[in-house]
């Protein structure tokens, strides 16, 4: 039997418990709600007293009732009683609702008939409780519910199940804000006939009677519209959708937004957006896809969580932990940040400062662009594309050649829902590791989900294979953003993170474009995009000022979670230097046993602490094997120049003793690298660019010598950069100090038409 009922449905949308949280009118302009194959005991005894008393004892036609009625319109002259069952009612809509003839009587009579042939009571009272007409443009006892009421229409009162049960009789002439008295006259006529079958008591009888009618439609509520309105562009449309979401948490995360969009409607910052997921089951529990403020002129209506923004800096602790795992990083080894160039690309940290050598995990948890850069640069940007994408990072799908080192400090795109469930996945691997007999499980990392219907009810399953990110890996990553190391801004938000034990990330997009928070507790994930719809960036917006309030604010909805164990059992212990962060040489003077990844064991030995031979006075080095022994930290001419300026206690090698020159090197190249291809722009008004070629020198006082193809070109003291502008070709770099220390670069140098430069926080 083909379906009875093929008009379109509103999509509606529900939270985890059946609640409310949108709907939208159906195509054709009625709110009629999906079937949800259930008819309330309450609704389902008005409806039967009301239109069909013998429902449940004939076969779809009542030939009493069909007489009684021709008798009682011939005697009026006119149309006063219909004698439809409640099947004969359901074929009369199934047809349209055609006007009233005998003819058209009787073919409902026939189709009534096959209807209870091939359908129980039940099904047949779902079918007219859905489609039946409840006034104006409201179709079904669910959508009426709602409009009418405000809640489901299994918590209607028996007043409230009697006032709709009446509506289907004339639903053209009285309902809700029409013909109220009538209305009232036959709720009331109900309500003593329910008392005459004793369906309730006096008591009940009484209370019904008093209680008022409404009078007026309802506002459907709108407390998600921005998913609904994503899901339906999904082909969700008309359907009946059962959410992961929490209407409680719902409301109080878009106050939340709602509250803190004061704050940022003050630096003209009009969009916001929020996700709030439960990392063990990846299930989305609040979704704020925008500001509800933010209105037609500022895109309100766009569901910023999947809308592609620039990253920023949110992907930093994928390539750190990528790097943990691949034996490229111990957690807190001292990485270089200086003064950094590759060819047209100049990577600078937010504050425009260099701390000369900065612990990995440090470097991480101060977003330092510069030592990241470089860390990408040694792993490999397809290396880390091909991460980024296994863990749920789809968007970014461009080649590693069009992102280059870029993409670790903003140069991707990505959305705030791929980064929430990237984020989350890192929770759930280390959450899950050991359990159930399992190291890790098939499905640790997926999207995230919002509708029911897409969680996984399967048991868990063994991976096959190794993990995209191990445990260790993940752990050692969420304990450097657990880190109180931050600028001096951030100190406040510190203290809070450290009392929850949140793991949280900012970034900010070049431009103050986009400004993005995202943190991890044992449980959830929260993460927060704010900005402006249309990529205007304004001052000031950045992932610390502009998002993480916010993400706190979120945070302190949650009820507390315990972060989970130490995947001890997938790490091992080894001595680390401590000042250095390698793992110990044998000249190492202070080590610490720490656990590390055992991946970590491929990682160097310190390489920062050497024994040298001083006088007896300690104030020079000497060499043939006389003097005393003694062992020397020691960072290479660039990182000991910014590192000094940041560590007064830092002590540069002593000067060899005059005539005992060593075979260290005391000065650096920062910018070329050797053998680097060079290209330089031609300007605006067609002349040729300039290349800046940096280095550092051991001594803050010494005159370095300069000279190009055999060509003396200038001297420097102090700071030594200077502006060059060779022509094409091959060359080579010649720079000398008073002691007569050479150091030479050789490069290549091509014309072009424009360099670049990257400032990203």
């Amino acid at each position: 039997m083909a379906p009875l009922f093929k008009a379109p449905c509103s999509t509606v949308l529900l939270d985890a418990d059946g609640a409310l949280l949108g709907a939208t009118v159906a195509n054709d302009g009625q709110w009629r709600f999906p079937a949800n194959n259930s008819v309330p005991a309450r609704f389902a005894t008005c409806i039967i007293q009301f239109e069909d008393r013998h429902f449940h004892g004939h076969f779809g036609i009542r030939p009493q009732s069909l007489v009684r009625a021709w008798r009682q319109n011939h005697k009026a002259g006119r149309v006063v009683s219909g004698g439809s069952t409640i099947t004969m009612q359901v074929a009369r809509m199934a047809r349209g609702n055609r006007p009233r003839t005998y003819g058209e009587k009787l073919i409902e009579a026939l189709l009534a008939l096959r209807i209870e042939l091939r359908m129980n009571k039940a099904e047949i009272l779902e079918l007219f409780a859905a489609h039946a007409p409840f006034g104006g443009n409201v179709v079904g006892l669910d959508a009426a519910a709602w409009r009418y009421y405000r809640r489901p229409a299994d918590r209607l009162s028996w007043s409230e199940s009697a006032t709709l049960a009446v509506l289907p009789n004339a639903p053209s002439a009285i309902y809700p804000g029409k013909g109220h008295t009538a209305l009232r006259a036959k709720r009331d006529r109900l309500l003593d006939r329910l008392l005459q079958v004793q369906a309730i008591d006096s008591t009940e009888w009484s209370l019904a009677k008093e209680e008022p009618l409404p009078d007026r439609a309802q506002d459907l509520p709108q407390r998600a519209p921005h998913l609904l309105s994503t899901l339906i562009a999904q082909g969700h449309g008309g359907t009946l959708l059962r959410s992961t979401l929490q209407s409680t948490l719902q409301d109080r995360s878009t106050a939340a937004a709602e509250r803190y969009a004061l704050r940022l409607n003050a630096n003209e910052v009009h969009n916001a957006a929020a996700l709030i997921m439960d990392v063990p089951t990846g299930e989305v529990l609040a979704y704020v896809g925008n500001l509800g403020n933010a209105g037609g002129a500022h895109a309100g209506a766009v569901d910023i969580i999947r809308a592609r923004r620039s990253t920023g800096s949110v992907l930093k602790p994928f390539l750190y932990a990528d790097m943990l795992q691949s034996g490229e990083l111990m957690p807190d080894m001292m990485l270089a940040d200086v003064p950094t160039r590759y060819n047209d690309f100049a990577p600078r940290n937010y504050d425009e400062q260099y701390s000369g050598a900065v612990p990995a995990s440090e470097a991480l948890s101060r977003s330092l662009n510069v030592p990241m850069v470089r860390a990408l640069r040694t792993h490999g940007i397809e290396r880390t594309l091909r991460l980024l994408r296994a863990m749920g990072l789809q968007s970014i799908d461009r080649s590693a050649e069009d992102y280059g080192l870029s993409l670790i400090v903003g140069g991707a795109e990505s959305t705030l829902w791929e980064l929430a469930g990237a984020y989350a996945n890192m929770g759930r691997i280390l959450g899950h590791y050991g359990r159930l007999g399992m190291h890790y499980r098939a499905d640790d990392v997926r999207p995230p989900h919002v509708l029911q219907e897409s969680s996984s009810t399967a048991k868990p399953e063994p991976l096959q294979g190794p993990p995209v990110l191990s445990a260790p890996a993940v752990y050692f990553t969420l304990n450097a953003l657990r880190e109180v190391v931050r600028p001096a801004d951030e100190e406040g938000w510190s203290q809070f993170a450290g009392q929850k034990r949140i793991a949280w990330k900012t970034g900010t997009s070049y431009g103050h474009r986009d400004a993005w928070a995202i943190g991890l507790s044992g449980r959830y994930c929260v993460a927060v995009w704010t900005g402006n719809a249309s990529g205007e960036g304004r001052p000031g917006l950045t992932g610390t000022l502009a998002a993480a309030p916010l993400l706190f604010d979120l945070f302190g909805l949650l009820p507390p979670s315990s972060s989970p164990e130490p995947p001890y059992d997938g790490m091992v212990r080894t001595p680390v230097c401590r000042a250095s962060g390698f793992r110990a040489g044998r000249d190492c003077p202070e080590q610490d046993t720490a656990w590390i990844p055992p991946e970590a064991l491929r990682t160097p030995v310190c390489p920062y602490h050497v024994r040298v031979l001083l006088d007896p006075l300690g104030t020079h080095r000497t060499s043939g094997g006389q003097g005393i022994s003694t062992v020397w930290f020691s960072l290479p001419p660039a990182m000991e120049h910014y590192y000094a300026l940041r560590h007064p206690n830092y002590r540069p090698l002593p000067p060899w003793l005059p005539g005992m020159g060593g075979t260290d090197e005391p000065m650096e190249i920062l910018y070329p690298e050797a053998g680097a291809t060079l290209l330089i722009p031609v300007q605006l008004d067609g002349t040729k660019g300039n290349m800046v070629v940096e280095m550092a020198h051991r001594d803050p006082r010494a005159t370095l010598f300069w000279d190009l193809d055999g060509t003396f070109i200038g001297t420097t003291t102090g700071s030594h950069r200077m502006a060059l502008s060779p022509p094409p070709g091959p060359h080579r770099l010649t720079l000398t100090d008073g002691q007569g220390h050479a150091l030479h670069r050789h490069f290549t140098v091509v014309t072009g038409a424009s360099t670049a430069t990257a400032h990203a926080p």
